[in-house]
């Protein structure tokens, strides 16, 4: 009886140790929190496929309005959720040296093609990546790389419009724009010439796709380890991505490296640009007589645009950071034109303005459309510009604290908080663009909040479709230039209809962590007369 009584007691006192414990960690220290589920903290919901993570995010946002700060707990990991705007920006930006970090996804040395990419890259080694890179990332490289855009651009339409000869065609948009964007990633990260829709079955479709799928029985056991069991998956040396898929990129590297140097072929690609930075030529290039390719741009910081001194840069280096542009472009990118592409289908008003903004840009560049005039198009970068509000990719923005900090108190209701080593910080991305008090009716989509006129009302930190301080998305510029520029080629042949197909309004699907719609976007391609 008293064995029993013991093994009972040690139970509770274990569970109580590792399961309830650490989610009181908010409560000690005066910070609101809501009642988590034991073990499974805020994700219960998520995790049990009952809740979408942007619904997630929206509910924790909103359940204390009035506070700058709430905590929440990612199973019984202590996360704390900054509301406040100007605790935002002072976190992310004033005191970006606390937070520099993101969590680390995969065990160390465990894979280097993930480790060793600017993502997920930590402290000075991230410092000085972020710094050798920027120059690549500036208003004249992307000038450079427009007509290779272009170029896939114009293949995207002409397939549509043999597709559509007779007569308005059906089509799922999420598998259209993936294979333009990896038909742009692959000529402007790799210097690879593919045509994904022509070709469906391509080499290097087909290891993109799998290098990003997410979705799959063995990626979900890797993540289940990664997250959960960590150091077991350190232990069995597990590597993100298949052996096979790894070794076709950076042979895929290695061989057009090894050809261009051969050969002096210079081309406007990543490889091309990278291979400049391994020999210390590439530097930041501010053009401050140019306007930028939209709203949303984010400014590199003073991280981006210090001197770096020629470092060693190796071929897996560059491997890495050319397949971060596989996430950036098949999920992030890819995601954004879908819901651009459904939002123009249900808002045919919006649409007939764009056309006509497209029409008359077409008119003055005689059909041959230049970067600078894609620049200027307004109506194309309100539109754009809303849906990055409405749909932004990053749900969430994560920052992790790298040594010890303290919020202060500003109200009589808060205690100083002291944030550790370590702790995980969110900014609730798609809680504040939702917020009605940053933007009134936020369902509705208006483009209009970006117009000329009430542009200048919105504050930055309110605004984050590609982050906040030096850690922002080093391709917004990219981004927003290879989503505008298959958008003008579209609607200058095509109206973008809803059809019988598609599912108004449209679902979140609950089963994936990133935003994404449940059953596809089916949308009509219909040739304009």
């Amino acid at each position: 009886m008293i064995t029993l009584f013991l093994i009972l007691g040690s139970s509770v006192i274990l569970i109580y140790y590792f399961f309830i414990k650490p989610q009181l960690y908010w409560k000690e220290r005066n910070v609101t929190q809501g009642p988590p589920f034991p073990i499974f903290g805020d994700n219960s919901k998520t995790l049990f496929r009952r809740e979408t993570f942007m619904d997630m995010i929206k509910r924790a946002y909103m359940r204390f309005p009035n506070e700058r700060y709430t905590g929440m707990y990612q199973m019984t990991v202590p996360t704390l959720i900054v509301r406040d705007p100007d605790l935002i920006k002072q976190i992310t930006v004033k005191d970006f040296d606390y937070f520099m970090d993101h969590s680390s996804f995969v065990p160390e040395k465990s894979d280097p093609l993930w480790n060793k990419n600017l993502f997920a890259l930590k402290g000075e080694i991230w410092r000085d990546m972020r710094a050798t890179l920027s120059p690549a990332f500036t208003s004249s490289k992307m000038r450079a790389m427009f007509t290779l855009i272009k170029d896939c651009a114009n293949n995207f339409v002409d397939f549509h419009l043999e597709a559509s000869k007779n007569g308005e065609v059906t089509v799922e948009m999420k598998d259209i724009f993936t294979r333009y964007s990896n038909d742009v990633i692959a000529t402007c990260a790799f210097g690879v010439t593919c045509d994904s829709l022509k070709e469906p079955m391509n080499e290097f479709y087909l290891m993109g796709r799998e290098a990003t799928d997410f979705s799959s029985l063995t990626m979900n056991l890797k993540l289940f380890l990664f997250i959960l069991l960590p150091k077991i998956a350190k232990l069995l040396n597990v590597a993100l991505f298949n052996e096979h898929v790894s070794r076709f990129f950076k042979n895929l590297v290695k061989k057009t490296i090894k050809v261009r140097e051969k050969n002096g072929i210079i081309r406007p690609d990543m490889i091309n640009l990278l291979m400049e930075a391994r020999k210390g030529r590439l530097k930041y290039e501010e053009e401050t007589n140019f306007k930028d390719i939209g709203f949303a741009t984010v400014e590199e910081s003073d991280i981006g645009k210090m001197k770096v001194k020629k470092q060693e840069i190796t071929d897996i280096d560059i491997t890495a950071q050319a397949l971060i542009f596989f996430f950036a472009g098949f999920e992030t990118v890819s995601t954004l034109m879908c819901f651009m592409a459904y939002e123009l289908a249900v808002n045919p008003d919006i649409q007939t303005k764009l056309i006509n903004e497209i029409d008359e840009t077409n008119a003055e560049c005689d059909g041959k459309l230049t970067y600078e005039q894609l620049s200027t198009m307004k109506y194309m970068d309100m539109v754009i510009s809303e849906t990055l509000r409405k749909w932004p990719s990053p749900i969430a923005i994560e920052r992790v604290c790298v040594k010890p900090y303290t919020i202060s108190a500003v109200k009589e209701s808060e205690s100083p908080v002291h944030i550790k080593m370590g702790d995980v910080l969110w900014v609730p991305t798609v809680g504040i663009h939702y917020d009605p008090k940053y933007y009134p009716n936020p369902d509705k989509f208006d483009p209009e909040r970006f117009s000329e006129e009430n542009k200048h009302n919105i504050n930055s930190s309110t605004y984050l479709p590609f982050g906040i301080g030096p850690r922002n998305c080093i391709g917004s510029r990219f981004a927003l230039m290879e989503t505008k520029t298959v958008f003008f080629h579209i609607l200058s042949k095509f109206e973008i209809t809803v059809t019988s197909k598609t599912v108004i309004p449209v679902r979140i699907s609950k089963k994936q962590f990133n935003l994404t719609s449940d059953g596809g976007y089916w949308l009509g391609l219909k040739p304009r007369q």
